[in-house]
């Protein structure tokens, strides 16, 4: 019995994940788990020590993967340990937090989330559009500080989506998935910009458009695209500064798209009407940031996928990713490197 349990492999869980993950691991047989056992980030020695001789790593979006994390996993050969680091599962569909080109180097292969999380994050990013743009935020604080008096015509008043232009700045699963749900309040045009047209589009009527055009036409511009180099800073002062002065600026994406100085910028100066953010950089966002600062910003701390449905859904497939590559089995949903 001491032998067999010799022989599981090891596996280290970087924060809690959602109990129906765990369970998965745990009642697999395959491997022994050791969990930093907080809702709080790992510290960095913690991690690179957690890593140390491990067959698996299962990750979130906040831990840095990167030459470090490797290095020390591989440098404990000199002290009788093996390279034996076979996967790495990450609990998120972005993985720009993962050194790709190093791990494929290695020949560690990734597992992460994406699809289970399309519908919940489309819900959030409706929700977020029309909190901002309605002034939501605004109108529970007005309660809550007794600036709700009498009814005047003009008070708290924003912007409506009947008969608007909604702009998606990359139409893949959830850009898609959001623009199904925007259309039924009445969107009179639906643009999208991207790498390509999408066949996909016809069912929203979705016009395939130049960003400059998407930018400047729309009434609310979404952004839903993947962070790239070519995406990374994409939406900078030329690009707010071709909006019209009453759109409202949408991102759910990744952080890094926005040059968040050229935003505040934006909204500060009245060159847009408002912006509901997700994402930040970095994140958490600090508490004296200059966008805090600003009525007319409604900023999330990214909880797009945050249903109690879909995050344990996201344990579940980023367990059976780990099993699978610590198996030598094809992953349910593995990154192609």
């Amino acid at each position: 019995m001491m032998q067999g349990a010799r022989q599981l492999m090891k596996v280290y869980v970087t924060r809690r994940i959602p109990p129906e993950g765990m369970k998965v691991l745990t009642e697999a047989g395959v491997c022994k788990v050791s969990v930093w056992d907080s809702d709080e980030p790992v510290p960095r020695a913690e991690l690179l020590e957690g890593v140390s001789g491990a067959h698996g790593l299962l990750c979130l979006l906040s831990d840095r993967i990167d030459t470090d994390t490797d290095q020390h996993h591989y440098r404990r050969r000199s002290a009788g340990y093996r390279p034996n680091l076979k996967v790495i599962s990450t609990l998120s569909v972005g993985f720009d937090h993962l050194a790709i080109n190093e791990i494929k180097k290695r020949g560690v292969r990734v597992g992460y989330t994406p699809d289970v999380l399309t519908d919940a994050t489309a819900e959030l990013t409706v929700a977020l559009l029309l909190a901002t743009a309605r002034r939501l935020p605004e109108g529970v604080q007005e309660v809550k500080s007794g600036g709700w008096s009498t009814w005047k015509p003009l008070w708290l008043c924003g912007y409506g989506l009947t008969g608007s232009t909604v702009g998606v700045i990359g139409l893949g699963r959830i850009g898609l998935a959001i623009a199904r749900r925007l259309k039924p309040f009445g969107v009179k045009r639906l643009l999208y910009s991207g790498r390509a047209a999408k066949p996909q589009a016809a069912e929203v009527e979705g016009e395939y458009v130049p960003l400059d055009t998407l930018v400047s036409e729309s009434d609310f511009v979404v952004v839903s695209c993947s962070l790239t180099p070519d995406t990374q800073g994409l939406c900078d002062k030329a690009f707010f500064s071709k909006m019209k002065s009453t759109a409202v600026f949408i991102n759910t994406s990744r952080g890094s798209v926005v040059n968040q100085e050229d935003l505040y910028e934006a909204l500060s100066s009245g060159q847009i009407a408002a912006a509901g953010l997700d994402v930040t950089t970095p994140e958490p966002l600090p508490t004296d940031h200059p966008l805090l600062t600003l009525k007319n910003c409604v900023v999330l701390p990214h909880i797009g996928s945050a249903t109690y449905s879909t995050r344990g859904i996201m344990g579940v497939l980023s367990a059976n990713n780990l099993l699978a590559g610590l198996q030598g089995a094809a992953m349910p949903s593995e990154l192609a490197l």
